[in-house]
């Protein structure tokens, strides 16, 4: 009989503190969107996600400038990504593979005449 009532109030009290937390949160957004804190941060979210690789970057990474043509580029990259793919990181295979594409949608955008 005890253990029954114990649990009834277990229940009981866990859906009162679900029921504030939610009550809580919602209170805490509505402050945050009066004050333009959820602006800010959702602003600081959105520029840390879009960490895109810069052209010059890209060119580090390759080993090659602006002067180089696409078939330069691409022998560069054949020759990064396969050491890389034999005995080396994944992490700089991925590397060398974002920067190919930077400079590939800069070369197509016609940019270059190589």
């Amino acid at each position: 009989m005890a253990s029954k009532i114990l649990a009834n109030l277990i229940v009981m009290g866990s859906g009162i503190m679900a029921r504030a937390l939610v009550q809580a949160y919602r209170q805490a957004l509505q402050n945050a969107s009066k004050s333009g804190v959820a602006q800010d941060t959702l602003q600081n979210v959105v520029r840390k996600g879009s960490k895109a690789m810069t052209e010059q970057e890209a060119r580090q990474i390759l080993g090659v400038n602006e002067q180089s043509s696409w078939e330069e580029i691409a022998q560069k990259y054949d020759n990064l990504f396969e050491r890389n793919a034999k005995n080396g990181s994944f992490y700089l295979q991925s590397k060398v593979h974002r920067a190919k594409e930077c400079l590939e949608t800069t070369y197509q955008a016609g940019e270059y005449a190589g």
